[in-house]
């Protein structure tokens, strides 16, 4: 008999009653999904202390603690959460601070439905990183500002930490970096928190840009 597979713990942070339920209503019919909601920062950071959650759905701008500050402490106590920041405001200084601080992927609310949340959930649960299609032009305007100026001192990566991150920059998901480069997902993971680590960057997504502005995509740099 085959085993099933864990649950997806989600904690969903928005001081917005009913957008939270809306989410909630959609995230709680779905049986591999385990959900948690609380309404500010101080009681997100309270959760994931108790129990880290998989994926972290984070409202940007909420009183008190802002998103981005949320973020960083999250990432803090428990690295391989993935953060979704959730946000009604498409300022570019929002979306770079939030990726900056280790978000996994950015959601404009008046532009995705309930159920692209819930996809979204599953995207970064697997690994991946995602991005609003209106968010993703002003982060390539970012990417066409960052090749302009300098990269930082290329970090010591090894050959195969070096294919991780293209891959990551091209977007695959753990399970399909394992499988092109015939290793375990474990594996892979241990990679990109290596990576990661020596390039002093908090979430693939930074990562990513940091590929971008180092033109680490061709294979033969």
């Amino acid at each position: 008999m085959t085993s099933r597979a864990p649950r997806i713990r989600v904690l969903l942070v928005d001081d917005q009653e009913l957008f939270r339920r809306g989410v909630s209503m959609v995230l709680s019919a779905d049986a591999d999904l385990e959900l948690v909601e609380v309404g500010d920062g101080d009681q997100a950071i309270a959760a994931v202390e108790d129990t880290p959650a998989d994926v972290v759905l984070l409202d940007v701008r909420m009183p008190g603690r802002s998103g981005v500050e949320v973020c960083k402490a999250i990432k803090a106590i428990s690295p391989s959460t993935g953060i979704i920041m959730l946000t009604a405001s498409d300022e570019e200084s929002d979306l770079y601070e939030s990726i900056r601080s280790g978000a996994s992927g950015y959601l404009l609310k008046d532009g995705s439905t309930y159920d692209q949340v819930a996809e979204a959930v599953r995207l970064v649960a697997a690994g991946q990183s995602l991005i609003s299609p209106s968010m993703a032009t002003k982060l390539l305007d970012e990417f066409v500002q960052m090749s302009r100026s300098p990269a930082p001192a290329t970090a010591q990566l090894t050959q195969r930490e070096l294919q991780v991150l293209r891959l990551v920059a091209k977007g695959l998901s753990n399970r399909e970096i394992a499988e092109e480069l015939y290793i375990s997902e474990n594996t892979v993971k241990n990679h990109i928190r290596n990576m990661l680590e020596k390039l002093q960057m908090k979430s693939r997504m930074e990562a990513a840009m940091y590929a971008v502005r180092s033109n680490l995509l061709d294979d033969s740099v």
